[in-house]
């Protein structure tokens, strides 16, 4: 069975956003670092070098493949900001249209700018994601 390759590491996040090489990403990133700090009321942590994550669940997969992961998180990346949604993104389709501009992938939610979105009802995805259990859960 594969080895999970990201893992929750002692790397300070602070660090790893200031790093960002995109002023805007590196702004967004601290806004999304604050939002969902606000929404989980939990402290963040780095999972491998580029994810900021927030809670942990245990799963295990019908193959037997089993470990932790983050509930919620985000990563800076090149394109977009992009938040993962451990729950998955379907359920959200209504919500996430109200929010602007975005795309999204099974449990990915890839945000441009976030001066260019409706942050309100974001909060609100973010918020019943986190309340929500994660896929495999």
């Amino acid at each position: 069975m594969a080895e999970l390759k990201t893992r929750k590491t002692n790397a300070s996040v602070t660090k790893f956003i200031d790093s960002v090489e995109h002023e805007g990403r590196r702004e967004d990133a601290r806004v999304m670092l604050k939002t969902l700090e606000e929404v989980t009321g939990q402290k963040p942590s780095m999972w491998g070098d580029s994810m900021v994550g927030f809670g942990t669940y245990d799963y295990t997969y019908a193959s037997g493949q089993s470990g932790s992961y983050f509930k919620i998180g985000f990563s800076p990346r090149k394109r977009d900001l992009t938040v993962y949604l451990m729950d998955g993104t379907d359920k959200y389709s209504k919500q996430l249209a109200k929010i602007g501009k975005h795309k999204t992938g099974v449990s990915c939610l890839y945000l441009p700018r976030l001066h260019t979105l409706d942050m309100d009802a974001l909060r609100k995805v973010l918020t019943e994601s986190w309340n929500a259990p994660a896929m495999g859960q």
